[in-house]
């Protein structure tokens, strides 16, 4: 089929590539000129595991292709996907609709047959009506039908999420746009992926709700490892012990610093406003997001008390700084409030990340970032995990003591057994443990 992609951000370029491998013909759109000069380079705009592989492997087949000429894209094609940015408007906390809306816009200047217009982005409850509205309003005589997608991929493994997903949710009541996408993600048939098809409404909430129960997860599991250190429990084994359970399950329980990146905090924010809006408060939901913005200090503090209460003039050494691994994805980071805290309180932050350097200067500009990881070690006073990355699980310990002035380590992510690196010499400090 014949599939349009407008942005190709992280969701339009992970989805437009991979539905190319699947053999559809997929334009990208973006109005970044900059960006597709990139990616007609070969060159990734952001880091994904696999990404320029499955890009490369697509345009030389002739199923993918850029362009920042939306009409030409939009002209022919069968579905027409909307995956732009929608970050949290400032002031009040709304999802920023406004790139949606100039795309439906210009879609609806540009359509030409029945088209099936997809709403791929993270949109608040009623979007889909606007866009409806917006395209009517651009094109009276266009023939189209408005549809609500969400996407669920994770940063680090979107492109497997993409192939192998739990589901697929549909939102419409558009017999001729069901039958469209259903065609659309025929492919994935293989792979037993269920189709799930509800209203449009109802697609839109179900991806904010699915990303809130996940936030609630991880900070109920968070302030549960705050228990287990007053009370002398490992979280590990409380985390274990209630994720065999099944109707529990064993995903989104491993206590850490908080969460971070491009959909929770955001996505959070934006459910509550919107249930403000329709007087229908989500109070666990506030909560939820409220603990989470605590517990990144908490995390800064935690290393503090860790070297004594007193950093004033000593050096933290931290590894990772991206929201989790395998992502170059800063947004919202706890290492951005871990590190602030500790500059606040008068430490010298040496820090190094695999992928995420170049994004981190443009928020943390007063850290002396390091080549590597032992680099970072040279001379300070400390050492903190802050993410899980797989190059920081197999350190050597004996090197990592040499280079530091204190033989402290603060493991925010669990990574290390205390047994280990107490035997090593070192004065350990984990989370729940």
């Amino acid at each position: 089929m014949r599939i349009t992609m407008i942005g190709s951000g992280y969701v339009g370029l992970v989805s437009g590539a991979c539905f190319a491998d699947f053999g559809h013909d997929v334009c990208c759109v973006d109005k970044d000129q900059g960006k597709i000069d990139l990616l007609l380079q070969g060159v990734m705009p952001i880091f994904e595991p696999g990404l320029e592989e499955l890009v490369a492997r697509n345009v030389a087949a002739g199923r993918l292709r850029f362009t920042t000429d939306l009409p030409e894209g939009v002209r022919d094609a069968e579905a027409v996907f909307i995956a732009v940015g929608t970050p949290s408007r400032r002031g009040d906390g709304h999802a920023d609709l406004s790139y949606v809306y100039a795309a439906a816009e210009e879609i609806g200047r540009s359509l030409t047959g029945f088209t099936v217009i997809v709403d791929k982005s993270t949109v608040p409850v009623g979007t889909g009506d606007e866009v409806e509205r917006i395209i009517r309003e651009a094109n009276p005589e266009a023939d189209f039908a408005v549809t609500s997608n969400p996407e669920f991929l994770r940063e680090g493994a979107a492109i497997d999420d993409f192939k192998r997903p739990d589901r697929i949710v549909i939102g419409s009541d558009d017999p001729r746009a069901l039958a469209v996408l259903r065609q659309v993600y025929r492919p994935l048939y293989l792979n037993k992926s269920p189709i799930v098809e509800m209203s449009r409404r109802a697609a839109e909430l179900t991806k904010y709700a699915g990303n809130a129960f996940l936030a609630t997860k991880i900070t109920f599991i968070n302030e549960i490892a705050d228990l287990c250190e007053k009370v002398g429990a490992d979280v590990q084994d409380v985390a274990r012990g209630i994720g065999l359970d099944k109707r529990i399950g064993d995903k989104f329980l491993h206590a850490g610093p908080g969460y971070g990146g491009s959909c929770f905090p955001k996505d959070t924010l934006a459910l509550l406003k919107t249930a403000d809006d329709f007087e229908a408060p989500q109070r666990i939901v506030e909560t939820v997001a409220a603990v989470n913005d605590h517990r990144k200090r908490a995390m800064g503090r935690k290393v503090i008390a860790a070297m004594g209460g007193d950093v004033r003039g000593k050096t933290v050494a931290v590894l990772g700084l991206t929201f989790k691994p395998n992502t170059d994805d800063m947004r919202d980071s706890p290492a951005i409030a871990v590190i602030q805290t500790l500059q606040d309180a008068g430490a010298t932050v040496r820090a190094y990340d695999p992928e995420g350097m170049e994004q981190a200067k443009q928020v943390l500009d007063t850290v002396v970032y390091c080549e590597g990881a032992y680099q970072t070690m040279e001379g300070a006073d400390a050492l903190a995990i802050v993410t899980e990355w797989d190059a920081f699980r197999a350190l050597d310990l004996r090197r990592v003591k040499s280079l530091l002035t204190e033989p402290v380590i603060v493991d925010l992510r669990n990574v290390y057994p205390r047994d280990m690196v107490e035997e090593a010499g070192f004065t350990y400090y984990a989370v729940g443990r």
